[in-house]
């Protein structure tokens, strides 16, 4: 993570959520809410004029919602990363903000500790994406595939114990459980996990968990 405190923009169409938000961040050591807004266009256009590091992103919003706004952002070469915060039990467009290159999202009924950590975990590069949440997200919204999506025929430049790691992680097994899952150590995990990233050019562990069910590496309900 970087030095300096990270800039925060709130997108959220509820005026009161975005005010109990930066009461909660304005305390927080190291983050600073740099800007606010209330639809997906007008996140897109702070995204471009103020280069946050993190938007925190709502989805249903009038006008723009944040998987549209989302995709905006993340196709222009600013350093700005998403991190959705949502309704998730009635919001079926969860799946879609992941497509669009969110990197993690939160339910907002999550503690607020757990929301200044996720943004500290989207600015310093990683993705947030807890295994309890993973498994709920992918039995959800993994039936519903994007046009083209590759099945199967995605994987040949990986190695048998690569794929392994790729099916766990799918599974929603972090780097600590898939060491334990394969018998090895946690850096070794880890190590296995940048290769992925690389190899399949993937931007973080939130797509690596989407080309495994694309792939069919692992199926919608499967167990641990």
């Amino acid at each position: 993570m970087t030095d300096h405190a990270v800039r925060v923009v709130l997108t959220d169409d509820q005026p009161l959520v975005r005010a109990a938000l930066r009461m909660v961040i304005a305390e927080a050591p190291g983050l600073d809410v740099v800007g606010e807004a209330g639809n997906g266009a007008e996140a897109v256009a702070l995204a471009r004029s103020l280069s946050p590091e993190v938007m925190v992103m709502d989805l249903r919003m009038p006008g723009m919602d944040g998987i549209e706004a989302t995709r905006r952002i993340m196709a222009d070469p600013g350093p700005t990363r998403v991190l959705v915060l949502t309704t998730f039990d009635d919001d079926e467009y969860v799946y879609g903000a992941l497509r669009a290159g969110a990197s993690g999202f939160l339910v907002k009924d999550m503690g607020l500790d757990d929301i200044l950590a996720a943004i500290r975990v989207v600015a310093a590069g990683d993705a947030l994406i807890a295994p309890s949440v993973t498994r709920r997200l992918i039995k959800d919204f993994a039936d519903l595939p994007a046009p083209g999506a590759p099945r199967g025929d995605g994987l040949t430049a990986i190695t048998g114990r690569e794929r392994e790691v790729l099916t766990l992680i799918g599974s929603g097994l972090s780097n600590t459980e898939i060491a334990e899952r394969l018998v090895i150590s946690v850096a070794t995990a880890k190590t296995y996990v940048t290769r992925l990233l690389s190899k399949l050019d993937a931007r973080d562990r939130v797509q690596l968990v989407i080309i495994a069910y694309e792939t069919g590496l692992v199926a919608v309900g499967s167990p641990r």
